[in-house]
């Protein structure tokens, strides 16, 4: 999935170690564009992909992430892992015609003109008796 938006928290850095070696992890906030603009939180796992990615507060990005969901002592939780970031031009955000910026959905269909219909003589108003109790 993807979402365009608006970087507006940093997050502190997690680190540790596990089984498998020394591990670290960002999150971040963005929010969309949208007329009710969105917020998520996502994550980057890895040393190298946080310093490749170079996601600063203010930044115009586009998230390409996947969503998952585990469960820890019957609760359920969700985990939205970023795989790549990509910076946008921010003077670009809104040009493309149909697109909504934060869209998931991508761009809005093209909806056709009405045809022109020629104009309809008016019905003649008849007695109609009404069955309503009222």
């Amino acid at each position: 999935m993807e979402l365009q938006g608006k970087i507006i928290a940093v997050l502190p850095e997690r680190s540790g170690v596990s089984a498998r070696g020394e591990w670290k992890a960002q999150e971040y906030v963005i929010e969309t564009h949208d007329a009710y603009p969105k917020k998520m939180v996502f994550n980057v796992f890895g040393a190298e992909r946080i310093s490749r990615f170079n996601i600063q507060a203010g930044q115009e990005v586009t998230v390409s992430f996947d969503i998952d969901a585990h469960e820890y002592q019957g609760r359920w939780y969700n985990s939205i892992r970023a795989f790549d970031v990509r910076q946008v031009d921010p003077a670009s955000v809104g040009m493309q015609p149909g697109v909504v910026a934060g869209s998931a959905f991508g761009p809005a269909p093209e909806v056709a003109a009405p045809a022109a219909t020629p104009a309809q003589p008016a019905a003649p108003v008849e007695d109609k008796v009404d069955d309503l109790p009222f």
